[in-house]
């Protein structure tokens, strides 16, 4: 059972997603943007070839700045994750939130990015794709009955050990400091996860597939896989859940036309996770016309159901 109902959700806070929410909530929608701004790679970045921006900005105060002005309009911002999205037969997109809490909403704006940070240790590039993987949801099922770990301190890492419990004999969690909500900590608490906080990844062992790792602590660990997870839940991730088609030559970018719909109607995305250029100016047009036409969607399904 839902919480919420929201007109629109967008996940993700960065330029694309700000830009989106501000557009949405100015046609008088409900919205609702989820994420935190230091995700956003615009956070530790400085922009100085931005127009009507005079001089050198920190793209943390562009992001505040931002937020401040989404929030102007309406529309309200909440600092969680989102795990997991779902399709519901009534029209409505169901979503499962790091607090525990579950929301739905007549469209949403996917608006996360791309960059999938590595760990950049020994054995983690020549073993990519033999052991290593940078997504549960995708891999998961490779793993059956085997032993796996995942890295990472964030809910992205926590949710996929969790999920790896309905796979995997044994999931081991390294985490140098676990940052997750009260509730997904109780859930990890209560689950078979073997835990190793304050520590992380030293090595991948293995010659043609993983079959170690070893940890800064000095504890060394025989492994079959390790999922590196680091940050929150990846828009590709969130995407292939519910069937969004990504770009047919990289299989990187979530494929949109130019008013920001992907191959689900009410799905709409901006930014990175569309392709390149990776620049700012491009993510605040897209945002702009994804928050307009999942506005007007959100609007008019809302009409539907009325009449209905």
């Amino acid at each position: 059972m839902a919480d919420e109902i929201f007109d629109v959700v967008i996940t993700g806070v960065g330029p694309a997603g700000i830009q989106a929410g501000i557009h949405a909530a100015r046609k008088k929608t409900r919205v609702l943007l989820l994420g935190r701004i230091e995700n956003s790679a615009l956070y530790g970045a400085h922009i100085e070839n931005y127009a009507f921006v005079d001089g050198v900005t920190e793209g943390r105060t562009m992001l505040e700045v931002g937020l401040a002005q989404v929030r102007r309009f309406g529309a309200e911002v909440r600092a969680e994750d989102v795990l997991r999205i779902t399709a519901g037969d009534d029209g409505l997109f169901g979503l499962d939130l790091e607090s525990g809490r579950t929301i739905q909403s007549r469209s949403l704006i996917l608006c996360m990015g791309v960059a999938k940070k590595k760990l950049a240790v020994p054995g983690e590039k020549e073993l990519a794709g033999r052991g290593v993987s940078y997504c549960v949801d995708c891999d998961a099922n490779f793993f059956r009955n085997a032993t796996v770990a995942v890295v990472g301190n964030r809910s992205a890492a926590v949710d996929g050990a969790l999920t790896l419990l309905d796979y995997a004999a044994t999931v081991y969690l390294v985490a140098r400091k676990i940052e997750v909500s009260e509730e997904l900590r109780a859930r990890l608490a209560a689950s078979d996860v073997q835990v190793r906080e304050g520590t992380w990844i030293k090595e991948i062992k293995g010659e043609n597939a993983v079959t170690g790792i070893d940890l800064d602590s000095g504890e060394s660990l025989a492994v079959d896989g390790i999922f590196i997870e680091l940050g929150s839940k990846g828009a590709l991730e969130l995407a292939t859940q519910i069937g969004v088609a990504l770009d047919t030559e990289t299989f990187k970018y979530i494929d949109t036309n130019r008013r920001q719909e992907t191959n689900i109607p009410g799905i709409y995305a901006a930014g990175d996770i569309v392709g390149p250029p990776y620049q700012m100016a491009k993510a605040v047009g897209e945002g702009c016309v994804a928050g307009m036409e999942a506005a007007t969607y959100a609007r008019r399904q809302k009409r539907s159901s009325a009449a209905g």
